[in-house]
């Protein structure tokens, strides 16, 4: 059969993400066999898995229990047998998500992942490219104590306002490998988040006119 884009891109990322060594960042963390009565938790690897596939492929919680009853090459990645294996509902997907999140963990993956990469010559840090992306979310949106999230805030671009949160991210321009990544407000400049994105190492540095100053010049 043909071996589709997402086949082929899978069994890279499955190649390359040292998964054994993401795993001991979480497990003094994750729910052990037994814990507190109930059914056993999701193996870990799975869990680290579909969170991986949340962030490739722009999934929501709902929609990675749907995905991975849909698609086959998914399912296969995360190590679950249609049939044999439990798909974890979204809020098992969530609550991963959140542990997560909870320990700091998110950022200690990321650095993990981008090291390894170094490590292996994949990212060749040669060069980083930096831009910004508006995260556009409802005008209404409220954080936990009901009250409009100080994190988000408007801001105009060309003749069109939008609401939300902005991501400052740096691409190493060989790879296209993300090597870091500072998310703000939707109305803090492109060019205030500069130093952060940037690893050092660099022997040039690629921008829009946003960022042009004499002193970076």
């Amino acid at each position: 059969k043909k071996v589709t884009r997402r086949e082929q891109f899978l069994a890279e990322m499955d190649a390359v993400v040292p998964w054994i060594r993401l795993q001991s960042l979480i497990e003094p963390h994750y729910p052990k066999v037994g814990l507190k009565g109930g059914r056993p938790p999701m193996p870990l690897e799975t869990m680290l898995r579909i969170y991986f596939l949340q962030n490739w492929y722009a999934l929501s919680d709902p929609m990675a229990e749907e995905t991975l009853y849909d698609s086959e090459a998914m399912r296969r990645f995360a190590g679950i047998e249609l049939g044999d294996d439990r798909i974890p509902d979204e809020t098992t997907i969530l609550n991963f998500r959140h542990l997560l999140e909870r320990h700091g963990l998110t950022e200690a993956i990321f650095a993990d992942v981008n090291a390894h990469l170094a490590d292996k010559g994949i990212t060749l840090r040669s060069g980083t490219l930096v831009d910004a992306t508006i995260i556009d979310a409802p005008s209404l949106t409220k954080n936990q104590a009901r009250a409009r999230d100080p994190e988000m805030s408007s801001t105009k671009k060309g003749n069109d306002w939008y609401f939300g949160m902005k991501a400052h991210v740096g691409v190493d321009v060989d790879s296209g490998t993300v090597h870091s990544l500072e998310a703000t407000t939707a109305k803090v400049h492109d060019s205030r988040v500069w130093d952060e994105l940037l690893h050092g190492e660099e022997k040039s540095v690629w921008a829009d006119k946003g960022y042009v100053s004499a002193e970076r010049e």
